[in-house]
């Protein structure tokens, strides 16, 4: 299980400790959400104070007891915690939880703070031993307090209870029957303007309903809590704060989203059009070079949300919430911009398009906006890249002839002589069927691929030692060739074997 080290927020800090806290909390979120988002990992955070020290010794666990008072006795033994290997110790002695969970809810707010910190530390904790099961005492009351009036005290308990969510199905179940979801939800609306809490209040949900038991009760009753607008709400990022809530409340809505329990009900609340909305903005700053730190961090949930929410119906009926065709220059700019750094993400972005491009009006749009030369330069990359921008292709392909001769005139055929050269099965396969499409689509663009020297190559892929590769190539030379081409047979590479081998002359217009 990935797990991050501290979460540090932009408000709080003065002076120069400011940057190096932003500097630290930005390195450990990045790291954090790249873990969910090449994995799809549950993380734990654990939230630092900027005034706290952040070593513990086991000398201090040890003498703890001799302290004077309660509150100190609390505050030596949460900073003891901060050594893993005083977790065992404590879990091992009589009644320990049972004593933090009384000081929580003791009537001194600094020793329920402190023993609120002691039980984060736990659930944080790497062994194994030191389950959520283990703190169960604790979640009713760290629920309640979710709809308090402090937002230090709310926020570390939803980092808490974010920590504990993942651990198993029971705990999950555990949390659900003692009112997570609506604590959840109102803890989002009495703390809607700090966005400290709201940033933590999406942590928190996103491990509810990441884990792979989600789908049975929890992610239907969060779909019917009322969460969803408040989330959708988030999705404006605050320049002073950064983009941290916004990230957090975009994971929530790909786990809903690909949960495909009831996509319909997210599309109806406007998450498809927010979402796309959001991208369009973002898509609009990269293309004009502002690409603002930890971005693709929140392209990610939001590509993910819409690439699943258009396969929960019929294009046609989305389209509504799809009228902005500036969402194609976007799913197009993002490619561009993050192709080196991160060519996962430009394959996503390919990947919403593919789903768009089931629809002849947004095949049209991409003529229209001059987008399919940017695709077709994304043709040599690999990382599935290629073969996603060939599905897009093959998609404008399928809505007929003059969408085959716009393609050619977009300098297609020349891109395919490339990719059917290239060593990757499953491109060239592709690349076969897109070309099948164009030269069944009109004589002259099978003409057109002659005159570019691309038949040499399909004699070439006959010698494939992938059979479906060798029959495309074979049938395209058999019910697509030029008229005024002439044919002999050559003998085969192989011996024994006799192939049609087709030698071409000039093709020249009637």
């Amino acid at each position: 299980m990935w797990r991050l080290n501290a979460v540090r927020h932009k408000a709080g800090r003065k002076g120069s400790d400011l940057e190096e806290f932003k500097f630290k909390r930005r390195a450990h979120e990045k790291e954090l959400r790249r873990a969910r988002k090449d994995n799809q990992l549950v993380s734990k955070r654990l939230l630092l104070n900027d005034d706290e020290e952040e070593d513990g010794t086991m000398d201090t666990l040890a003498n703890s007891s001799q302290q004077p008072s309660r509150e100190a006795h609390q505050l030596a033994l949460r900073k003891a915690l901060r050594s893993p290997s005083a977790h065992l110790i404590l879990i091992k002695q009589p009644n320990s939880i049972a004593i933090l969970v009384t000081n929580l809810c003791g009537p001194n707010p600094q020793c329920r703070l402190e023993a609120a910190r002691c039980l984060h530390e736990l659930s944080h904790s790497p062994h194994s031993e030191v389950d959520s099961l283990r703190l169960r005492q604790a979640t009713p009351y760290l629920i309640t307090f979710l709809s308090g009036q402090s937002p230090k005290f709310t926020e570390l308990c939803l980092y808490t209870l974010g920590n504990m969510c993942p651990d198993s199905e029971n705990v999950g179940d555990m949390l659900l029957a003692q009112g997570i979801i609506p604590a959840l939800n109102s803890c989002i609306q009495i703390h809607r303007t700090n966005l400290a809490v709201v940033e933590a209040v999406g942590f928190t949900l996103s491990q509810l309903i990441s884990a792979n038991y989600a789908t049975g009760r929890i992610i239907p009753a969060v779909l019917g809590s009322g969460l969803i607008p408040h989330l959708l709400s988030v999705l404006t990022p605050d320049p002073q704060f950064g983009l941290g809530p916004v990230i957090e409340c975009a994971w929530c809505l790909h786990y809903l989203a690909c949960s495909n329990v009831d996509n319909g009900a997210l599309v109806a609340q406007g998450t498809l059009l927010h979402c796309t909305s959001l991208l369009v903005t973002l898509g609009g700053a990269v293309a004009k070079g502002s690409i603002e730190e930890g971005m693709e961090l929140l392209i990610w949930p939001l590509l993910r949300c819409v690439g699943n929410l258009l396969l929960s119906g019929p294009l046609g009926a989305l389209q509504p919430q799809l009228n902005d065709s500036r969402l194609l220059a976007a799913l197009c700019a993002f490619p561009q911009a993050f192709l080196q750094t991160h060519p996962a993400l430009a394959r996503e972005s390919v990947w919403v398009l593919n789903n768009l491009t089931d629809s002849s009006v947004f095949c049209s749009a991409l003529f229209y906006l001059n987008l399919v030369p940017a695709l077709i330069q994304l043709l040599p990359f690999s990382h599935g890249i290629n073969i996603m921008v060939l599905r897009v292709l093959g998609n404008i392909a399928h809505q007929g002839r003059e969408y085959c001769l716009h393609l050619a005139q977009a300098g297609l055929l020349p891109a395919l002589c490339a990719t059917l050269k290239m060593a990757d099965p499953e491109v060239v396969t592709f690349s076969l069927e897109v070309l099948g499409q164009l030269m069944a689509s009109d004589p002259q663009l099978a003409e057109e691929f002659v005159r570019q020297s691309g038949l040499p190559v399909l004699e070439a892929i006959q010698y494939s030692n992938q059979e479906t590769i060798r029959l495309r190539a074979t049938h395209l030379l058999e019910h697509h060739l030029p008229p005024h081409c002439t044919v002999r047979t050559l003998p085969s590479r192989r011996p024994g074997v006799c192939t049609w081998v087709y030698i071409y002359t000039e093709c020249r217009k009637h």
